[in-house]
Order: structure tokens, then C-alpha cells, then sequence
């Protein structure tokens, strides 16, 4: 293979999956960011993590991006020589606000980045394949990806083409440790055994002055132990109001905010996971009880809170309610980030100029140089750029 002769710099966004009633399928992509720059070096691994996660670095091979990194490489046919790494987070670990997305999704764009010929070799496709291979679920890595709001999903059933484990998705990657993938992945040793079909994904434009609050809860809790608190089976009945909610939720998101309250009401998992969390689901309650559309932000324990910023009641008094629990929450006004992960060479300052999504939100006409969903070619640049935005180094995903 041959390797870019300079860095790659990656921005990847925090993401709220879930959303209440979207178990597993419904993410939002946060205006909260993690970055990494990585280059090819002649030998060894070098890496440096600044920000939250700093004493990860120590992990090396088994940190989490580096994982990603040598799962795209050996998806790609080959590993370099050398890594030389550089992390900047500021999304929360073990929150509910992404950060394990975050570092799947900006170790795989890193490594493609890198690969001259990386787009060919990791097709749209396969990124998400891989993310969620890695990752487990696809309702977080979909948003980081895409920007927005996402809802990803398998087709094909339990009979389906899918993973039957990590090890699929890392074909060739030599020289990692055997259990690194399992040791930085909770839960990754055991990919749910059901829905495997191809995984796919739909973007969506929210209301322009849709923004959110996350109460960032004061300790982590790994989303394994969330999920074990999970039953087995539901009752029909929650089943049938949760997918009225999850329908309204999407109205509320996209086109009528007066529904997103009852739109945010879940069935399926917040109050299993109540007992878990009693911090979070006084939180949720109190939120709720004023009337503030409130949800656990994924498997929790934050509370993200969505709403119009004008709105009454405001989310404003997100922060006093917060406060009246007793409990450091650390409330965070977050907009909705609508570009999702972006790549660009290093050494750039300002925005980032390319997106790794560029394809048509189902509610959005195309634009010039970006191909619309459903594979029409019409809108798309004849043949690509070799510098600036439309770049091949920038012009990221192009899904269908």
C-alpha cells in the first residue's frame, strides 16, 4: 500500500442516541467535538491523548482508536509501519454522550485518510460496517458519521449476512493483541446475535432552532451495564405506544416541535434502567414533571433535554432543576451539529471544509457536487477535485 506523506486531521461530533423512544436506531449528533491527527511514521506507535480520556494514552494498542485504526488498515489489505497519534477530546467517557463512536468512527476516517488510495479500498459501505462492528450498535456511530439527526437499521433479520464477531471486521490486522478489540470495547466479544443484516442509515434535517441542554452526569457507567439491566421481552402494549412515540418524535424533531414532548416518552428501556441509575431517573422525572422534553441520553447516566430555544417552559430552567437534586451535574447548552465527522489534511486552520457525509437528507433538496440518495448521479461533479473542499482528501462519505 502506499501512505499519504502528510497528516490527517479527523473532527468527529458527541451524539445522544435513543433519544427515549428510538432504542438503538435514533441519534443525534451534538456540537461537541473530539479530534484526532495521525501520520505514518517508520516504525512504533506514538501516542498523546489531551482532554478527557488523557490517562488512556497509556493503553497503546488497545486504546480505542488505534483499534479502529489497525481494524480499517487490515480491512484495506495492509498496516503501516508506524503511528504517530495526537487526541484532543472534550466528550465525556462513559456518559451517554458517544465518546466510544467518536474514537470508531475517527480511528477508521483517520486510517482511510491515510491509505492514497483509501476511498477505493473502504468503501462508504464498509466504514459503516465496520463502525458498527466495532462499536456494537449503529445508532451512535450512524449520527457521528452523519451529522444530524440519523436513524440507522438492519435489514435481513436473524438470518441475514452480518458479523458473527469482532474478528470479521479486522481482517489481516496483524500484530494486535488478541483481546485488545474485547478489552477497549465493552461487550464487543459478544455483537447481539440478532438483526444481523446489513446495516443502513438515513439522515435527517431537525428544526433549525431545535437545540438541546445535556446534564452531564458526575461518573461514567459503561453502556454493557445499562444493557444488563434490560429485560428480555416486553409487553405488547409498550411495544405498540412506542412506536407512536418514536413516529412523533420524528415530527417533533423535524417539523412540530409542539409534539416532541410526547414524542420523547420511551417504553422500552429508561425505566429498567431506572434502578440502575435512581440519580438520573429523579432527573428524568423532575425534567418531565415541568414539562421540558427530557430524555436519557443513551444508556445514560446524562439527561439531555430538547426543545426550542424560545420555548416555554424554557430550557433554561434545565440548569436550576439540576441543581435542586443535590447532584453536580454539569449542564452544558449543546447545539445540534449538522455536518458530522470531518476529515481534512493538517495544518489547516478554522471550520473544518469537508464533510465525511455528503449525501441528500431525505428532507433536503440535493446541492451542487453531492450525490443524492438513491444512487442518482445527477448534481455530482463529473470527475473529483485535487484540492480544496471537493478534494479527495475532503470530500469524505458519499452514501445512498
Amino acid at each position: 500500500m502506499i501512505w499519504a506523506q502528510s497528516p490527517a486531521v479527523v473532527r468527529v461530533p458527541a451524539t445522544s442516541a435513543n433519544l427515549g423512544p428510538g432504542f438503538d436506531a435514533f441519534g443525534l449528533a451534538l456540537a461537541r467535538y473530539d479530534q484526532v491527527e495521525a501520520r505514518v511514521t517508520g516504525g512504533g506507535l506514538t501516542l498523546r491523548v489531551q482532554g478527557e480520556g488523557g490517562q488512556t494514552a497509556a493503553l497503546g494498542e488497545r486504546h480505542l482508536v488505534v483499534t479502529a485504526m489497525r481494524a480499517a488498515f487490515g480491512a484495506m489489505g495492509g498496516q503501516p509501519d508506524g503511528l504517530a497519534l495526537n487526541c484532543v477530546n472534550t466528550i465525556p467517557h462513559g456518559r451517554g454522550l458517544g465518546s466510544s463512536a467518536a474514537a470508531v468512527v475517527s480511528g477508521i476516517l483517520a486510517a482511510r485518510a491515510l491509505a492514497a488510495d483509501g476511498m477505493d479500498r473502504l468503501p462508504d459501505a464498509e466504514v459503516l460496517r465496520l463502525a458498527v462492528g466495532l462499536e456494537g450498535h449503529p445508532d451512535n456511530v450512524a449520527a457521528c458519521l452523519a451529522g444530524g439527526l440519523t436513524i440507522a437499521w438492519r435489514s435481513g433479520g436473524a438470518g441475514g449476512e452480518g458479523l458473527d464477531s469482532v474478528a470479521d471486521v479486522v481482517p489481516g490486522a496483524s500484530g494486535i493483541p488478541p483481546d485488545s478489540v474485547a478489552g477497549v470495547v465493552p461487550g464487543a466479544s459478544g455483537i447481539p446475535p440478532d438483526g444481523r443484516g446489513p446495516v443502513s442509515l438515513l439522515r435527517l434535517d431537525v428544526l433549525g432552532a431545535l437545540t438541546t441542554v445535556a446534564c452531564v452526569a458526575p461518573t461514567a457507567m459503561a453502556t454493557h451495564e445499562a444493557r444488563c439491566a434490560l429485560p428480555a421481552v416486553v409487553p405488547h402494549a409498550d411495544a405498540a405506544a412506542n412506536a407512536a412515540r418514536s413516529a412523533l418524535l420524528l415530527a417533533g424533531l423535524t417539523s412540530d416541535p409542539s409534539v416532541l414532548f410526547d414524542g420523547t416518552e420511551d417504553f422500552l428501556h429508561q425505566r429498567y434502567r431506572a434502578a440502575a441509575m435512581p440519580e438520573t431517573a429523579a432527573l428524568l422525572g423532575r425534567l418531565r414533571r415541568a414539562g421540558i422534553a427530557a430524555v436519557v441520553s443513551g444508556a445514560g447516566p446524562s439527561v439531555l433535554a430538547l426543545g426550542l430555544a424560545d420555548a416555554q417552559p424554557g430550557l433554561a430552567a434545565v440548569d436550576s432543576i439540576a441543581r435542586e437534586t443535590g447532584i453536580a451535574w454539569h449542564v452544558t447548552p449543546l447545539k445540534v451539529d449538522r455536518q458530522g465527522a470531518t476529515v481534512q489534511p493538517a495544518g489547516m486552520d478554522g471550520p473544518v471544509p469537508g464533510t465525511a457525509w455528503q449525501g441528500r437528507s431525505a428532507n433536503q433538496a440535493p446541492e451542487p457536487g453531492v450525490l443524492p440518495a438513491g444512487g442518482s448521479t445527477q448534481g455530482r461533479p463529473a470527475r473529483p477535485a485535487t484540492n480544496g473542499p471537493q478534494s479527495r482528501e475532503c470530500r469524505g462519505l458519499l452514501w445512498c
